[in-house]
């Protein structure tokens, strides 16, 4: 009965070898595509972050242009309207050549730097249509239109970097699939050296609820390829 019992023993030991074995053997390739994963998504986090920043930069070039433009329009505003209050001045004291004057001035900077711009044309038009004074940069959408371009370019940007921040919580995720595989190792490594099959049972269980639960998780990180 002993012999049976011994014979028993050593062919569940052999089943437990080769199972530890073929484990092994998985875990290896699984930690060998977890760590791959883990240097893609890192690979993929260092270039979205990369064009956010050249996409942040273009944006502040062209927000810094849109502030030009604006200034610009801004400055022919107030000449605009320093010419219709002359232009009303000369009205009221009837000075009919200065009125004349006044206008070919109005009209040549309308022409030359108010009509070639049809969004600054139309929010004039805005301002002269208001009941009470106002000026075409009261406007709000009027004043967003210089700046929509780099914003958009922001929102690209800001869209990247995010992009970026999710490869590094992927990659973080599958440098912890790596460790919890590398500890699923250890104990396959280590349950060949126990005599008792209680252990290398506890040990080769232990394992497989670690190469499960690793397994389980890395199929819920996206998975990205070079």
């Amino acid at each position: 009965m002993k012999e049976l019992n011994k014979a028993e023993t050593e062919r569940r030991s052999n089943l437990i070898e080769i199972i530890v074995v073929v484990l092994l053997g998985i875990t290896a390739v699984a930690t060998a595509w977890s760590s791959w994963q883990e240097g893609l998504h890192g690979s993929q986090q260092d270039q979205k972050y990369t064009m956010a920043n050249n996409l942040n930069a273009e944006a502040n070039s062209m927000y810094n242009e849109g502030m030009q433009s604006m200034s610009q329009d801004l400055m022919i505003w107030n000449e605009l309207s320093e010419l219709h209050i002359d232009y009303a001045f000369a009205e009221e004291k009837g000075d009919m050549e200065e009125m004349e004057k006044l206008e070919y001035k109005i009209d040549q900077v309308m022409t030359d730097s108010v009509e070639p711009y049809p969004e600054f044309a139309a929010a004039i038009e805005w301002a002269d249509a208001q009941e009470e004074y106002a000026s075409p940069f009261d406007d709000q959408a009027f004043v967003d239109s210089y700046f929509a371009a780099s914003s958009e370019k922001f929102d690209e940007a800001e869209a990247i970097l995010e992009a970026g921040n999710a490869n590094n919580t992927h990659g973080d995720h599958q440098g912890l699939v790596s460790v919890i595989y590398a500890v699923v190792l250890f104990l396959l490594g280590i349950t060949s050296t126990f005599k008792q099959l209680t252990a290398k049972y506890v040990l080769l269980g232990v394992s497989g609820v670690g190469f499960v639960i690793a397994t389980v998780f890395m199929f819920t990180i996206p998975i990205v390829m070079p």
